[in-house]
């Protein structure tokens, strides 16, 4: 373990060494005080000074952080069109575990192409997991992370039932944090987007018999994204899917593994041929109840009840999910969570989805064996109430009374 002095000189040097035109960390008018400079270093530890001289498309911004002097500069980019893929940023963050299952410590490298042997347990046998969560920019200037907490215990479950080490809570954000920072021009401006944050988990070792891998990768990566669907916030039209099947008892439905995304994808590519936004799928026992969306849970709303499949095994716990079950239980809303038929769809006031990535996205008609059932003219009541509590609460625009959000500054 290094001295405090120690640390403190190294810290310091390294900071003077910095470029204050080359990085995206300080402005060219920002003094460089010993303070910013030691907790400068002690978020990003692993970034050299070639790696901040490298060069990124940034122009200024009129936003200033109420604690920092530096003027935020944001990356170049359409803030008004953005869709939900990828644009690549400036740093990824990379986190081995040996043999021994204990996790290295994490540094962050220039985002870009991996090394894999072919033999990676990944590739050969789908032993990965992955996560998605947000931060957003707020008034200010700082930085609002949402329950990434939850994220990590999400990840920490969905690893016991791959035969994976995970890292831990604090592990997983602190590195969290040290990525968003590390990219934090990326950010777009309050109202116009999000941080999209994903957290890989895989086996990178070589094996060759089906058994788990004998070393994993914990990487994550980042990109500024708006509305996952085209639509936005405008309703979307789902089409029932009978016969093809998420998850099934004991499987890998209730754990965000790599495989289900591949397994919902043929069902996905027919329906968006045909015009519909997405698949909606029923259990695969009595191919009656709703399980969840192709990457988003579901709701159904009657009067003042809101239904919602139980999580039992075969749906993924969508952290966005849980915060609104929370959140319209806040509002005078009763929420069940229980087995809801497909009969109960098509009697519903209202239904609509929710994730990560969608938020919430009202639904404005469901297709079931040829009958479509439509759900009003626009946004639902409750759909636009509750969208509202929450994205207020995640920008930062309310108060977080629940206790969900990490503050950057």
């Amino acid at each position: 373990m290094e001295s405090s002095a120690a640390l403190t000189g190294i810290r310091l040097t390294s900071s003077i060494c910095l470029s204050r035109h080359s990085s995206p960390f300080l402005s060219p008018s920002s003094p460089l005080k010993p303070s910013l400079s030691l907790k400068f270093q002690k978020q990003f530890p692993s970034i050299s000074q070639n790696a901040f001289e490298a060069s990124s498309p940034l122009r200024p911004s009129a936003a200033v952080s109420a604690n920092y002097s530096e003027a935020i500069e944001l990356a170049d980019i359409d803030w008004d069109n953005l869709g939900f893929g990828l644009q690549p940023t400036d740093y990824m963050y990379i986190m081995k575990c040996t043999r021994d299952g204990s996790f290295s410590k994490g540094e962050l490298k220039r985002f870009g192409n991996i090394e894999l042997n072919p033999s990676a347990g990944v590739l050969n046998y789908g032993q990965g997991l992955f996560e998605g969560l947000k931060a957003y920019r707020k008034e200010d200037g700082n930085i609002l992370l949402f329950r990434p907490e939850e994220n990590a215990l999400r990840m920490k479950m969905g690893a016991e039932r791959m035969c994976m080490p995970s890292p831990s809570v604090e592990q997983f954000v602190e590195a969290v944090k040290d990525t968003v920072l590390a990219n934090k021009h990326w950010i777009p401006p309050q109202g116009k987007g999000s941080l999209y944050i994903r957290p890989l988990l895989m086996g990178s070792g070589a094996v060759l018999g089906l058994a788990p891998a004998p070393e994993y990768t914990f990487l994550i990566y980042v990109s500024p994204v708006g509305n996952y669907f085209k639509e936005g916030l405008a309703p979307i039209n789902l089409i029932v899917e009978s016969e093809l099947h998420r998850a099934t008892p004991g499987g890998t439905g209730g754990v965000k593994t790599i495989g289900n995304y591949a397994a919902v994808l043929k069902a996905q590519s027919a329906a968006k041929a045909k015009g519909y936004s997405d698949v909606l799928y029923l259990d695969c026992v009595h191919k009656r109840y709703l399980e969840e969306v192709s990457s988003c849970n579901i709701f159904v709303v009657k009067g003042n009840i809101i239904s919602t499949p139980a999580i039992k095994g075969t749906i993924l716990p969508g952290i966005t999910r849980k915060s609104i079950i929370d959140v319209a239980r806040s509002q005078g809303f009763q929420v069940e969570e229980r087995l809801v038929s497909v009969e109960e769809l098509l009697e519903a006031d209202e239904v609509f989805c929710t994730g990560t990535a969608v938020v919430v996205s009202p639904v404005g008609s469901v297709t079931y064996l040829g009958q479509k059932k439509s759900y009003g003219d626009g946004i639902g009541v409750v759909s636009q109430q509750l969208y509202t509590v929450l994205t207020r609460l995640q920008m930062g625009l309310a108060k977080d009374d629940m206790n969900w959000t990490v503050e950057l500054r």
